[in-house]
């Protein structure tokens, strides 16, 4: 390899460490070799912005290993792919946060997203990178849990270099060519990116971390607004009164100062348990199916994360086994036939421990119990338009009637 010029851009070194980021992460190429270089030397190290433009200093490129680019290639390709910029914006607004620490803190926060399991089976970890563990944090998060986990502050104050461009917090740099500029990608492009990056990843599930996946799954299956109103009513029911409350004698009751000689147990919140009741019958889709499973796994994220507080049964005109859960997509959904949830609901409240939220995953066309459960109950609703014609099982455009009032409706789709 020749060294280029001094004080220009070694493009060799630079684009032979992109073909080695390419040959470490391969369901990453087309988005590394998508990028277009630009160079300049009003960034510090690389930046990207939300165009796909990589902005690159010579100087860097001069004092860097190749294995060290090879990393740092991952790490700016990662941000345009997880929509850091976008998402920040976002946050930005729900959260009010302004000025340039603010930013900061949002390149600090998708920085350590990325970086948690970025490294390592061919690529090195560059010098200067920020893990979660340098801040005292947990592994695994989203930018969005670990803004709200740190400040700046002493662990975080040899970071002020830190500067990733426009494409990770949404504030545009001095040295951005803008949208009207040469070389940037248009919005169907990007997409189709990012939708070739997702497909490379779920064709080899097995040698991929487990944040790629997840962001494969949800390029596939975006979130949705009614995600995020399910997952608000498990967690609304999950938190009343009465739900995972439990008597404890590891420490007495503050009013066992009132009754000396007499211990009483204190009453403590434990994790809530959850049972989801998922329709199998036959005017339910395979597609709805599927995504009756994503939300299995939505559920366990609003409970806190602990699948093995989350239990399923799958039931036509009869209920099924009750189905620990470990993965979502490792449940087998058994029916096929007419519809009777009561059999779900009497399964679900059957099983020990009893739950605390039942939450029922249905297309509507079904007889409801003629009692209120014991327990909150979530019906999640799968769409279906009203007819007006009778009652029949393989008519799947007609809904019967509504879900009884007890329950805490949301529409899926």
């Amino acid at each position: 390899m020749t060294a280029a010029p001094a004080g220009t851009l070694d493009r060799e070194k630079l684009y032979a460490a992109r073909l080695q980021a390419a040959r470490a992460r391969p369901y990453l190429a087309s988005a590394l070799f998508a990028l277009h270089v630009v160079e300049s030397r009003q960034v510090p190290t690389m930046a990207v912005d939300p165009y796909w433009r990589c902005y690159v200093s010579p100087a860097f490129v001069d004092r860097m290993p190749v294995q060290d680019l090879a990393a740092v290639w991952v790490h700016e390709v990662s941000h345009l792919l997880r929509d850091h910029h976008a998402r920040s914006d976002r946050v930005a607004v729900q959260r009010g946060l302004t000025g340039a620490g603010e930013r900061l803190r949002m390149n600090i926060a998708a920085d350590l997203e990325i970086n948690d399991d970025a490294y390592g089976d061919g690529l090195v970890e560059p010098r200067g990178a920020v893990r979660p563990r340098h801040l005292r944090l947990d592994e695994g998060l989203l930018m969005e849990d670990y803004l709200r986990r740190f400040r700046l502050g002493p662990l975080t104050q040899d970071l002020g270099w830190l500067d990733c461009g426009s494409g990770v917090d949404g504030r545009d740099r001095a040295w951005d060519l803008g949208p009207g500029g040469a070389h940037g990608l248009g919005e169907q492009e990007r997409d189709g990116i990012r939708f070739r990056v997702a497909e490379a990843i779920t064709g080899r599930p097995g040698s991929t971390p487990e944040g790629w996946r997840r962001w494969a799954e949800e390029a596939f299956h975006p979130p949705q607004p009614w995600r995020e109103l399910l997952g608000a009513a498990v967690r609304s029911a999950a938190s009343a009164a009465g739900a995972g409350d439990d008597y404890d004698y590891g420490r007495p009751s503050r009013r066992a100062a009132s009754l000396p000689g007499v211990v009483l147990p204190r009453l403590r919140r434990r994790p809530p348990r959850v049972c989801v009741v998922i329709d199998t019958s036959g005017s339910v889709s395979d597609a709805e199916l599927g995504s009756a499973l994503l939300e299995v796994a939505a559920i366990a994220r609003a409970v806190g994360g602990r699948r093995d507080l989350v239990r399923v049964v799958s039931c036509d005109a009869a209920a099924r086994t009750v189905h620990p859960l470990c993965r979502a997509e490792g449940i087998e959904l058994v029916g096929g036939g007419g519809t009777d949830l009561r059999e779900g609901f009497d399964r679900a409240l059957r099983s020990r421990p009893a739950p605390d939220v039942v939450v029922a995953l249905t297309d509507g066309q079904t007889p409801w119990p003629a009692t209120r459960p014991p327990c909150r109950t979530v019906v999640g609703l799968f769409p279906r338009s009203h007819s007006g014609r009778p009652y029949d099982e393989n008519d799947p455009d007609y809904v019967p009637d509504e879900p009884p009032v007890w329950a805490r409706v949301v529409p899926i789709g």
